[in-house]
This record gives C-alpha cells, sequence and structure tokens, in this order.
C-alpha cells in the first residue's frame, strides 16, 4: 500500500535535524519514499492513499531499548519495598510460578500498552525458558511490532553479592540457555518480515560466572546476536566484581567480550570514569531507565558524563514492576528533568537530546540505524502521529517541547510499523485489546492465588 501522510508537522531526527512545516512523509511498500512539503509531495504522488495528520507530530518510531515483556503481568504487585524482597518475595516468585500462557498473556499486554504509547520497537532483556519462547515470538509477529527478544543465560542462582536466593522456579542451567537460544534464533529469528530478531540476554554479574559469560560472547560472534545484560546497576555489582574477579566493571566486561557495538547496558548508574572510556571505545550502549531507577531507589545514570565522553545512550522503560509502564514519553520526561535537578543546571540533557536518546540513538544500539530511527528517504517507514490539540499539548509552538515536557501516551494517534498502519485513532488494528485486557486478569489473579502473594494495599479494604 502507497500512503501519502499531509499536512503534519513533520520531526525527521535526520542528519540535519530537520523539522518541516506543513509537511509530507510518503510511503510505499514497509520504506519511506520522500519527504517535504505537503502540496509538493501531492502534486508528485496523486495516487497514493492520502493521510490526514493535521494537528499532528509526525515522528519516528520510539524505540524502549529495555523492557521486560513478561512484568507487565505482575504491574503493581511489588511497590514500594526493598529491593531485595522486590526481587525474592514479589517478582522472581510470581514469575517463577508463570505457565506459558500466562507469559504469553503478559507479553501481549505489553506490546499492546507499547503500540498504543507509539513504541514500535523494542528490545527485551531476559526471557527464561519456561515462559515458552515460542508463544511470546508470536505475540510479536501477530502484533506487528518489532521486537528483540533475548534469551535469559545464567549459572548461578544470585543476586550480586546475596548467594542462592533465586525463586527455584527462575533456575536455569547455563548450556541449556546457549543452546536453546542458538535454536530459537535458527527456527524463529526473521519472522514477521524481518522484525524479530533473537539476542542474548546474560543476567547479572552475581547470577552468571566468568567462563558462562565468555561463552555468551562466544556465541554472540558465531551467531552473529546482539547481547543485551544489566550493568552497574546496583553498588552491589560493583563490590562483588572488585571481591571476586579482582578487576573493575567494565575492565571486567572487556576482559570476557561483552563490550561490543551491539551490547546494550541496561542502568549503569554505578559507572566509574574508566568504566565509561571503555564503553565508549568498545561502541556499546548505555541504556537509561529513569524511571526504574528512582523507583527502586537504585541511583541516577551520569548520562552528562557518558554523552561528554561521546557513549551511546539509549532510553529504556524497564519493567512494569518498576516503572508502572511502559510509556516511552514518560521516560522521556524523566530523563529531561532529573539530570537538571542532580547537576543544578537547566541547560543539561536538553529535550533534543531526549529525542535523540528515544529514537536514532534507540536504533544505533540495535544495529539498525541504517533502518530505523528517523525519517529519511529508503528507511523503514516506522513512524508514528501524535495530536498536538489537547489541553496537554496545545499550543504548538515548539514540537521538541511539545513531545518531551507535554504530551504522554495516550496523545498518540497513529502508528505505523513496517508500512502499515497498526494503530488508527488510538485503536490498535492488530490485536483484540479487550481480549488482551481480560486474558490479562485472569491470569494475574491465577498467579495471585497460585504463589498466595498478598497484593492488597496497605490502607484498610472493606
Amino acid at each position: 500500500m502507497n500512503y501519502l501522510i499531509v499536512n503534519a508537522l513533520v520531526m525527521t531526527v535526520d542528519r540535519e535535524r530537520r523539522i518541516i512545516r506543513d509537511g509530507a512523509v510518503a510511503t510505499s511498500g514497509d520504506r519511506i519514499t520522500d519527504i517535504g512539503k505537503t502540496e509538493e509531495l501531492k502534486r508528485r504522488y496523486p495516487d497514493h492513499t492520502l493521510v490526514d495528520a493535521r494537528d499532528h507530530i509526525v515522528m519516528p518510531g520510539l524505540i524502549n531499548a529495555h523492557v521486560h515483556l513478561t512484568q507487565a503481568l505482575i504491574k503493581g504487585c511489588a511497590d514500594d519495598v526493598e529491593l531485595m524482597d522486590f526481587l525474592q518475595y514479589r517478582v522472581w516468585k510470581l514469575m517463577g510460578s508463570y505457565t506459558p500462557s500466562e507469559a504469553a498473556a503478559s507479553a501481549r499486554l505489553c506490546i499492546l500498552e507499547m503500540l498504543k504509547s507509539g513504541t514500535t520497537t523494542f528490545a527485551e532483556t531476559l526471557l527464561a525458558g519456561h515462559y515458552g519462547l515460542d508463544g511470546i515470538t508470536d505475540g510479536v509477529v501477530d502484533s506487528g511490532i518489532r521486537g528483540i527478544l533475548a534469551k535469559s543465560v545464567m549459572d548461578l542462582p544470585s543476586y550480586a553479592t546475596r548467594d542462592n536466593i533465586m525463586d527455584p522456579g527462575m533456575i536455569e542451567d547455563g548450556d541449556e540457555c546457549l543452546e536453546r537460544a542458538r535454536r530459537w534464533k535458527r527456527e524463529r529469528e526473521g519472522e514477521g518480515g524481518g522484525r524479530v530478531k533473537i539476542w542474548l540476554g546474560p543476567r547479572p554479574v552475581g547470577s552468571i560466572s566468568r567462563d558462562m559469560l565468555e561463552k555468551v560472547s562466544s556465541l554472540a560472534g558465531e551467531e552473529d546476536m546482539g547481547i543485551a545484560i544489566h550493568f552497574c546497576e546496583v553498588q552491589e555489582d560493583v563490590r562483588l566484581i572488585r571481591e571476586r574477579y579482582g578487576m573493575e566493571p567494565g575492565e571486567f566486561m572487556e576482559s570476557v567480550g561483552i563490550f561490543t557495538p551491539r551490547t546494550l547496558l541496561a542502568h549503569g548508574i554505578w559507572l566509574s570514569p574508566d568504566d565509561m572510556e571503555r564503553i565508549g571505545r568498545k561502541k556499546a550502549t548505555v541504556v537509561h531507565c529513569p524511571g526504574s531507577n528512582a523507583k527502586l531507589a537504585s541511583g541516577i545514570c551520569p548520562v552528562p558524563e557518558l554523552l561528554e565522553r561521546g557513549v551511546n545512550v539509549a532510553l529504556g522503560t524497564d519493567a512494569s514492576t518498576c516503572e508502572n509502564s511502559c510509556d516511552m514519553f514518560g521516560a522521556m520526561k524523566l530523563a529531561a528533568l532529573i539530570h537538571k535537578a542532580r547537576t543544578l543546571s537547566p541547560t543539561t540533557v536538553p529535550a533534543e537530546t531526549v529525542i535523540e536518546m528515544a529514537t536514532i540513538n534507540g536504533a544505533r544500539a540495535l544495529g539498525m540505524e541504517g533502518e530505523i530511527g528517523s525519517l529519511e528517504i529508503g528507511k523503514k517507514a516506522d513512524l508514528i502521529c501524535i495530536r498536538t490539540d489537547t489541553a496537554r499539548t496545545a499550543p504548538n509552538t515548539n514540537p521538541v517541547s511539545a513531545v518531551v515536557y507535554s504530551a504522554t501516551g495516550s496523545d498518540v494517534d497513529h502508528v505505523m510499523v513496517d508500512g502499515k498502519w497498526i494503530v488508527r485513532n488510538g485503536s490498535v488494528l492488530s490485536m483484540d485489546e479487550e481480549g488482551i485486557l481480560e486474558e490479562a486478569r485472569t491470569a494475574i489473579a491465577a498467579v495471585l492465588k497460585r504463589t498466595g502473594v498478598n497484593n492488597d494495599p496497605r490502607w484498610p479494604v472493606s
């Protein structure tokens, strides 16, 4: 199908960072074929199907570079508790009990939320084998979203400096993890017209040995797979690496071959200047997850310092248990605010930088900057249309400001992936929204009953 989106304010995020008033975008099949002024493109493409985007910002689809599909089901089940209680007695206990159908229901719920709020590409970091990898892959294929799916890899049932605390349902054998990842890639990668990619997701250093990390690095090279790992999220990670290996975190990760141009380092809060230099030299990416880090009191990623060193910084929401939302607009706004407060400088991490983190930097992190992340001729037709006639977004005198500081995911009207409309007028065309919501309600009731986790509020309920 050929479309011509007209009368829009087009934010390209191209090399010149052009913003075109009364702009238009032409698509043919899965590609962008032209960008320019509305009247000019209407003359050029008289046979294209017109889509009127008056009072809309048209921009690249957002890229959520760190999310956990299988935690959408348990959002609100682990709020306002200490980190170890959060993991040991809530998150791992609940997820360790999942059936494949429950994990798939969570994935569909997460994808539904991401699509409705303008995310067209995501990177999932930790998918355990018992979740049922095929059901989750099917959810990505059927929905129309573009997804990186990383198979979890572990061989120690621990976290940071705490030994043997992982729920039995979450424990996996390391070599089996690797073999399963290899098979999954060979069987399912490239489905959905190339929208599905399979990566490796080694667990944090407390849950994986040096030998297994080296095996991850080796397999990634053999099978051309990216790596997504939590890195320096908590102070205990730094202490463990120093005590166990006698190295600094960046030195250790570099020694086992984890730092590559297709490595996502989620969080990166407790980084030293040396860590940052090593990450920059190896062209790995740090994924900033400001909402998760604030809620879990983990700290604040040193984004300004990373950017000064030329490190690619992308943006993520993390899991629905620690962000309670997969709305990238919330992540963008918080990323633009907290560094100003930390540095006492209102010019730190401006809105333009945050949009780059959520689009072209995310594409670069995934090795896909030639395909997505900006609106340019020849790239994939992945784009979103944001309303500017709402009480939140009007008057739209500065579209960059409107996107980062005013809009929310609810202002996303239309979403296109691979040249196909996936969301129109706020409704997801590729998914049964009511069915997914009912499926999620049924699934979480079963999980809570099975595990005995009490998720009542601390206030009295009558």
